[in-house]
């Protein structure tokens, strides 16, 4: 996040052009959920293949602390050397995912086990050592590799070449020419690694995310390529596409790359290839070390026109097709080096609207931004499939972006995103080194004439390694500020130079920089609890304009997550001790408590009987609030006035065991809020407005959707029904729109202050496509909006919910089937609300759990935390793998509001 007005919240590079820009990774683990990954064994050295071009990733390193090392750096960087006693990393490590991979700390997941790793072992520099061999030393050989965390010295084979005043900052790239250094059988390559400062480095920080790692990410956090090849570089190969749009009939490719000689004798290059079916072929006469620029275009390769291209999509739009571009350069017909790209072809324009918010538009459609932000793991360690079960949680939650403020994720992830169809935002983080220069409030120290450099090389480097994928929409230069204008040149410079395709945003919030101007998005919170009537307000962090990170604040996770984070003493504190202190929530004064959300649970539902109780309200108060965020946002989609263009829910995850700021846990099990932000995602869906008391139906699907009919039930806690309505022949226009129902009465009949409230969509078929139970006061949570904070408005009457718990205790059956097909499985689950009395079964949630009553995780269900009126039945679906399973036979596990638990048998 960003904090606000806050204290304490928020060279020279070979920056290259050759190659593709390594990963952010580290520690490799298989299973999220496992805490300490078996060590890995020791490193060995990386085979390079003799092949005419190759690119062979360091393989593993091992590492120490110069403490403990007394040799000089051109003996350990010397082949032979023993590194005994050192720890050992795979190849892209931090230095404490290196430690906790080998077990030499308790789980930093769990209570405040991290707090104890001493910070001082990471206060000094640190070795990373690896070996590679090669047989024929006639070829070309570079280093290639960007993400060291922050600064390093490079060695090869007992010989600097680099200092740590070149090879600086996270993301800037460098290409190392180590030809005259490699010899036949072993090579080792060296880095000192400096320790981390976010405040003094441009590397990467955790702002009030989380509680640091006490290395602060120290380390090599991507790929260290060996790049071998011939006497001519091929690089920056990349296309310019154009769309014709609206029509989308044609698109124009535009190809270009640099040509570099590295010898001291003339030479011409045979530039060869092809793109969507289309060869190209170019011969490039080049002068000793001359380096040129090429470009195939339509003008003079028609085939580059295309027709009827295949246009990539957001999921839920339409496909995601990708195209290839492949080019080698020969030397006198022998291949000197090649070229690789995927892309796609799309237009993403983001213009401001008339009220100055920014109006994304894809393929000439508009689109509302709905997502999350996004944060890796605590450690940046990376797991391929992990990262690819958030972001399917993404689509499952009906959302189509997420944000990356700093701690952009390697290359696999935009693979992964383009793939899936998830609109990226990245952009440089707030508050710390990367705002120095700019935001009075943050902590970042003042930048010198390196840091502009390194700043620049920077946004070259991410620029050249992002633009290609179809999934990044944009780049935001800035974040809680904007940059002044020679920061914002430089960046503007790079970007231009890179041919950058999408809008550039100047800040996530409402700043303006000197060329870009005004940034059309806000960051004005909340970031902590208020009322679900809040979104509906145009004002502050209400649903009008773009709003770049806003949430509720805490989520607490399911009492499975609890129990694993938090020791039985922190429980008790937890809920018993509502202003305390919680390690898992930040370390920012601000938000170290729950004591805003605690207050509100307390008077809205009123106060914890225990810890399940405490549990229980929380996943119904986060159920509701997060549901009217995203709700409140998709209404006001297409009004004339203000009109709400985009929400980013801050965040969609946490990189740790986290109180808030999350809708799945680290676990990736689901709560309230994922379960509420799900049901506001559904395409056709009907919803109730907190502001007006209007039903409306909001249809994200492209066509207009009609015969649509729609009703809504109030009632008492007890099932009394009060009022009854139903309209018919409804039709909602595409692409967002909405269509009002009718308005539900101020007043209805009884004396109970808690209503129950289903709305029920159903289709021209009579089949029902939308559910939705609200629970409702007849007196209104009040605002002081006088008094607003960056952080949060101050609630000054609370609605009075607390008749939900006099709700009797009602039975719900449940039978569940499970079918496996190779590697998925799929468990359906019938619950019905059996037995007499009228009151409904409120909130019912199912989990699939093991034979051990432990979750199966990750699982997507079809719907969940249902509520069901007596008679009713609805059945449930959960996809998941079957390896995950772990050999158990699968179980559900069914509770509720008021809903005995109860356990029955899925096979």
């Amino acid at each position: 996040m960003s904090a606000r007005p806050a204290p304490g919240r928020r060279l020279a590079t070979a920056a290259a052009f050759l190659g593709l820009i390594g990963t952010l990774t580290g520690t490799a683990r298989a299973d999220p959920k496992a805490h300490a990954p078996a060590p890995l064994p020791a490193p060995g050295a990386t085979r390079v293949p003799d092949t005419a071009v190759s690119v062979s990733p360091l393989a593993s390193f091992a590492l120490q602390s110069t403490a403990k090392v007394s040799d000089s750096a051109a003996t350990v960087s010397s082949p032979g050397y023993p590194a005994r006693g050192w720890h050992h990393a795979g190849p892209r490590s931090t230095v404490l995912a290196a430690l906790l991979a080998e077990g030499r700390y308790p789980d930093p997941f769990r209570s405040t086990n991290l707090s104890k790793i001493p910070k001082a072992d990471f206060k000094v520099p640190w070795w990373y050592r690896s070996d590679f061999t090669v047989d024929d030393t006639s070829r070309r050989t570079r280093l290639d590799f960007s993400g060291v965390v922050p600064a390093a010295e490079v060695y090869v084979n007992g010989h600097r070449v680099a200092t740590d005043a070149q090879v600086k900052g996270a993301y800037t790239r460098h290409e190392l020419d180590i030809t005259q250094l490699v010899r036949p059988g072993r090579n080792t390559v060296a880095f000192r690694v400096r320790p981390n400062d976010p405040d003094r480095d441009l590397s990467m920080g955790w702002l009030d995310w989380l509680q640091p790692p006490p290395d602060q990410n120290m380390g090599l956090v991507r790929d260290v390529l060996v790049r071998r090849g011939g006497p001519v570089a091929l690089g920056d190969a990349h296309v310019v596409t154009d769309l014709a749009v609206p029509s989308l009939a044609t698109a124009d490719l535009t190809v270009r790359a640099r040509v570099r000689n590295d010898t001291g004798r003339a030479v011409t290059a045979l530039v060869t290839g092809s793109v969507a079916g289309t060869t190209l072929a170019r011969r490039v006469p080049l002068a000793p070390h001359e380096s040129r620029s090429i470009a195939f275009s339509p003008a003079d390769v028609p085939g580059l026109r295309l027709r009827s291209p295949r246009v990539w999509w957001p999921a839920g739009m339409g496909g995601q097709p990708l195209y290839d571009l492949r080019l080698t350069a020969s030397v006198a017909g022998a291949v000197s080096d090649s070229a690789h790209e995927t892309f796609g072809i799309r237009d993403v324009r983001a213009p401001l609207n008339k009220d100055g918010a920014r109006q994304y538009r894809i393929n000439g459609r508009p689109l509302l931004i709905r997502g999350g932000g996004w944060s890796p793991d605590q450690f940046l360690r990376w797991d391929r499939r992990y990262v690819e079960d958030r972001l399917r949680y993404v689509l499952d939650l009906g959302l189509n972006t997420v944000r990356l403020e700093g701690h952009i994720e390697p290359d696999e992830f935009f693979d992964l995103a383009d793939r899936l169809g998830v609109l990226t935002l990245p952009g440089w983080e707030c508050c710390d080194k990367w705002e120095g220069q700019v935001n009075e409030d943050g902590s970042g120290e003042k930048w010198d004439a390196d840091d502009h450099a390194v700043a620049k090389a920077s946004m070259a480097a991410e620029a050249a390694r992002l633009r290609a994928h179809p999934s990044v929409i944009s780049f935001l230069i800035g974040s809680d500020a904007a940059p002044n204008a020679t920061i914002e040149k430089n960046y503007l410079d790079a970007l231009t130079a890179a041919d950058w395709p999408t809008p550039v945003v100047p800040a996530a919030s409402d700043e303006a920089s000197p060329e870009l101007g005004r940034s059309g998005m806000k960051m004005s919170g909340p970031y902590d609890w208020v009322p679900p009537a809040y979104w509906y307000a145009k004002r502050e962090g209400g649903a009008t304009g773009f709003n770049s990170e806003t949430s509720a604040g805490p989520s607490i996770p399911t009492l499975d997550t609890l129990r694993r984070m938090m020791t039985p003493a922190e429980l008790d504190t937890l809920w018993k001790t509502p202003a305390a202190k919680q390690y898992h929530r930040s370390p920012s004064a601000i938000f170290s408590t729950l004591k805003l959300y605690n207050d509100a649970l307390t008077a809205r539902y009123g106060a914890p009987a225990g810890l399940t109780d405490y549990v229980r309200k929380a996943q119904i108060a986060q159920y509701e609030n997060v549901r009217a965020e995203f709700e409140a946002y998709r209404r006001n989609a297409h009004d004339a006035g203000k009109p709400a263009t985009g929400i980013v829910h801050w965040m969609l995850n946490s990189g740790w065991t986290s109180l808030h700021w999350q809708l799945m846990d680290r676990y990736l099990d689901q709560n309230g809020a994922y379960f509420g932000a799900k049901k506001a995602g559904e395409p056709l869906h009907v919803q109730y407005s907190y502001d007006d008391r209007s039903v409306v139906v909001v249809n994200d699907h492209h066509s207009p959707a009609a015969g649509l009919t729609a009703r809504a039930t109030l009632f008492d806690p007890d099932g009394t029904p009060r009022y009854d309505r139903t309209l018919t022949g409804l039709r909602v226009p595409g692409d967002g729109a909405h269509g009002t129902a009718f308005t539900l009465p101020e007043r209805v009949g009884g004396t109970s202050r808690t209503h129950l409230l289903r709305l029920v969509l159903t289709g021209p078929d009579g089949r029902e496509v939308s559910r939705n139970v609200y629970w409702l006061s007849t007196l209104p949570d009040t605002l002081d909006w006088a008094h607003t904070d960056w952080y949060y408005t101050p609630t000054t009457a609370y609605a009075d919910l607390r008749g939900l718990s006099a709700m009797a205790r009602v039975p719900v059956s449940a039978t569940a089937t499970t079918r496996s097909s190779g590697a998925l499985s799929i468990t359906k689950v019938t619950l019905r609300r059996t037995g007499g009395g009228r009151t409904p079964a409120l909130l019912t949630d199912v989990h699939l759990v093991d034979t051990k009553g432990r979750p199966v995780l990750p699982v997507r269900w079809s719907d969940n935390q249902v509520g069901l009126w007596p008679g009713e039945s609805v059945t449930l679906t959960a996809s998941y793998r079957t390896a995950d399973l772990c050999g158990s036979a699968p179980r559900v596990r069914v509770s509720g509001w008021n809903t005995p638990e109860r356990t029955v048998p899925a096979s």
